[in-house]
């Protein structure tokens, strides 16, 4: 009884240590997270029922005046539509490029090449694309962001692939799967935590266009390229920071609900 009840002391102490240094990594983390992210959105959020100059409260009436605003319809509609575009094509592609190249075995030159484009100069890759096209639009922009993004989407589709048992997919050959039926029958099912990542990747990362967007095309591009970033930039040139505060609220709440949703279904797939 005396060992036993000295081996559950010796537990305890060792599960208490454990706690404090888990508490205290957690509060080195938590707190640069409150004091750099979360507070500065609450100032955001209150800033967003103020006006910009006296600071008077004036409730929804922000929200009102974005909404009825034609430029931040203008711009929720073309980066909605950019959105939608980029990311299906960017995991598509970027699968249909991994497939292969996953059956390689010495790939550090190749991935290293994957992630050239990400690690250029914003102002180098605006360069090369007016280089190539005659003048910005919605089909450069979306090149623009393909070039830029397939590297990293590769690496993970690729890291994703290898980590299904090879074993699996030999016996999945020798009783007589064709490799259509490998691929979606073993493979796709097995990739479904990389395609959860890459999906929210590439979905937080086709709001940062802006800069190859504003570089090529200006504060005012065309309005087929017109983004959410683009009037940001305007409205904080002109001051007009009650109405970018309330955009921010719609724009990261907008953000919020679709990581959420994809976690969902992840979550009921699993």
């Amino acid at each position: 009884m005396r060992r036993r009840w000295r081996f559950t002391q010796r537990s305890s102490a060792i599960y208490r240590r454990k706690r404090r240094a888990f508490a205290g990594f957690l509060f080195g983390s938590l707190s640069g997270v409150t004091v750099f992210v979360l507070l500065p959105f609450l100032d955001v959020i209150r800033r967003s029922f103020t006006t910009a100059v006296t600071g008077d409260f004036v409730g929804w009436e922000n929200y009102r005046r974005i909404f009825d605003n034609q430029a931040f319809r203008l711009a929720v509609q073309n980066t909605l539509r950019f959105t939608g575009v980029c990311i299906p094509l960017l995991v598509v592609v970027g699968l249909v490029v991994a497939l292969p190249l996953s059956r390689i075995r010495e790939t550090e030159l190749i991935k290293s090449l994957y992630l050239f484009p990400l690690a250029l100069p914003t102002a180098t890759v605006v360069i090369v694309w007016r280089m190539f096209f005659y003048e910005a639009d919605f089909q450069s922009l979306v090149v623009s962001y393909l070039w830029r993004n397939l590297g990293y989407t590769v690496v993970l589709w690729t890291a994703g692939i290898k980590s299904i048992p090879w074993d699996i997919l030999e016996a999945a050959k020798v009783d007589g799967a064709s490799a259509l039926q490998s691929l979606f029958r073993i493979e796709l099912p097995n990739l479904k935590g990389s395609f959860y990542t890459i999906v929210v990747l590439s979905f937080l990362n086709s709001f940062k266009i802006y800069r190859e967007a504003y570089l090529v095309a200006g504060a005012y591009p065309k309005q087929e390229i017109y983004l959410l970033q683009h009037l940001f930039n305007n409205w904080f040139v002109n001051l007009e920071l009650d109405k970018m505060a309330a955009a921010a609220v719609c724009v990261g709440g907008v953000l919020f609900f679709g990581i959420m949703l994809l976690q969902y279904f992840w979550d009921r797939e699993r």
